[in-house]
Order: structure tokens, then sequence, then C-alpha cells
């Protein structure tokens, strides 16, 4: 009897372990990444920004231009939105008030960071005049870009940090 005490616990402990462990398991593969948008026209920029997020844990999807931003944004339905001022086709500017038009029907806000190489006085009112949230100067900084991402993830996104090997591996 002594023995079969002894082995009680560890019974218990084995069938409460399971219960503890697989609700935080099959939600995983339903919560999804955050979507992250760039709109950037320069082959160049889009390499430099993908190696600046590339330890995130996000979904990032590149536009060569404006129009591509406002396709990418129906289509991808992105939590965030850098958005280069100056592109080919159509701006920066163009791409966020025809995005914001979209909105006003829609009722949803996409937070849309620009990103411009124009840091003069009077340049931040016209781009946030344009409906662009927030803006960053080139050349961009890597703490700036993480700062404004983990800003603006969605609560029902997974965690933008990368853990471990395995981690790494599936992102190979």
């Amino acid at each position: 009897e002594t023995e079969t005490e002894a082995q009680t616990p560890p019974k218990e402990a084995l069938q409460a372990a399971p219960a503890a462990i697989e609700p935080a398991n099959p939600p995983q593969p339903e919560i999804r990444r955050m979507r992250v948008l760039a709109a950037e026209d320069n082959k160049t920029n889009q390499l430099v920004f993908r190696k600046m997020v590339k330890e995130l844990n996000i979904e990032l999807k590149f536009a060569n231009n404006g129009l591509e931003a406002v396709e990418g944004f129906k289509s991808f339905a992105p939590d965030l939105i850098f958005m280069d001022i100056s592109m080919p086709m159509m701006d920066g500017k163009e791409a966020t008030a025809e995005i914001r038009r979209i909105e006003a029907g829609t009722g949803g806000h996409v937070p849309v960071v620009a990103l411009t190489a124009h840091a003069m006085t009077g340049d931040s009112e016209g781009i946030l005049a344009a409906g662009l949230d927030h803006y960053l100067t080139k050349p961009l900084r890597k703490a700036l870009i993480h700062e404004k991402i983990r800003s603006f993830a969605p609560e029902d996104a997974q965690p933008l940090d990368l853990g471990g090997p395995s981690a790494m591996a599936a992102q190979s």
C-alpha cells in the first residue's frame, strides 16, 4: 500500500500536466504573425529594411510603388504600413490618401509610418496632413523601426521576439 500511495501523486501530476500544457499548445497555430507592409521602390532600401526586421516574428511584404501599396493594403490586410514618400506611379502621400478613403468606408485604421529623406522643417506637417500617422527619416535606424513595429503590434499576433534555435530554423 505504501508503494501505491507513493505512485499516486506522480500519476496525478502526469494527468494534471497535459491539461496544463494542452490549452497553451493548440491555439498557437491559429495565432497569426503581425503583418507589415513596406512600400519602398528602391531595392537596396528593401534589402536594408528586411535585414533590420529579420529578427522579428513578422510577416513582411513589399510594395514597389504607391499603387502596389494600395493593392497590398487591400489584399494583405497589414497591421502596419511603412510608406516611402517618393515613389513612382503614385507617391506615398497619394497612396496613403487612397488607403484612408478605403478605410472611411470600412471604419478601420491601419497606422502608416512615412519613410522619407525629407527632414526639413514643414515636411512633417505635410506628411501628417496627408493622413500618415508618423514619420521616420532616412537613413533608417533599426531601433526606431523596431520601436514602431512594437508600438503597433496587435494583441492577437504572436510575440515579436524570435526565441531560440527552433524559431530561427523556422524562419530559414
